[in-house]
């Protein structure tokens, strides 16, 4: 059971199985959610996520699932967010942007559709857009301290940031009613369109991500610098809309 799949449906049936041997009818609902949900999927490098809502008897007996999640770890599935139907009612307000990207990529493997139907407040979400932003300017600095100026350090930051800024684009997209796309790339496009910021920026960025750029030392430098400074333009954007 070791073999990590090539696309996702490969493991459906099989982990569908599972959950229900140890949940049974407390399983609600089993989705897939993340970049294994739609095209930005990479074998062997991408972790399967999922999200499993369990009724409450069966979030009493969570301790069953220890043997299950480790077992499906050795095949790149994430530790899964565990959650109720009222978990998740009452969360939307406080985490739109995670339940929103959930929402636009997410495929039903087994059970409700919990997320499909889901709706947000703008004002919640334009509050904490701009929270996220701030919080994400004063780590990219401090970060960007800790680096010493290293360009393999400097590299790597904004590796391991920019995925989270697509996350936020998606909220972006969501506070002017556009449709969000189902690529990274093209929501960076988009979003870029219409909140007047470089798409060049985080799709150089997404190549870092990626391992596909070719840029020297001195061009991740420059790019650094063009990342924050757009991240801290956007900020100043989002806190003076107004829903």
């Amino acid at each position: 059971m070791a073999r990590r799949p090539k696309h996702p449906q490969e493991i459906f049936a099989e982990i569908t199985a599972d959950y229900r041997r140890v949940f049974g009818g407390g399983l609600v609902s089993l989705i897939l959610y993340g970049s294994a949900a739609g095209p930005d999927y990479v074998p062997g490098r991408s972790d399967l996520n999922f999200l499993v809502v369990l009724d409450g008897a069966a979030m009493d007996g969570l301790e069953q699932a220890f043997d299950l999640v480790g077992r499906w770890k050795k095949r790149g599935v994430a530790t899964p967010l565990f959650m109720t139907k009222t978990d998740i009612a009452s969360s939307l307000d406080v985490y739109p942007i995670e339940f929103l990207t959930m929402r636009e990529h997410h495929v039903l493997v087994d059970g409700e559709d919990v997320l499909g139907g889901l709706t947000f407040d703008r004002e919640h979400l334009r509050l904490q857009l701009e929270r996220e932003l701030k919080g994400k300017i004063l780590l990219l600095r401090e970060h960007y301290l800790g680096t010493e100026g290293r360009a393999k350090a400097v590299r790597e930051l904004i590796r391991v940031s920019v995925t989270a800024m697509i996350s936020l684009f998606h909220g972006l997209l969501f506070l002017k009613a556009l449709p969000i796309p189902a690529g990274r790339r093209e929501i960076a496009r988009d979003a870029a369109e219409h909140f007047a910021f470089p798409a060049d920026v985080f799709l150089t960025a997404l190549d870092i991500h990626a391992g596909t750029d070719r840029l020297s030392d001195r061009d991740v430098q420059a790019l650094f610098r063009d990342y924050l400074g757009a991240i801290q333009a956007l900020c100043t954007q989002i806190d003076q809309w107004r829903t």
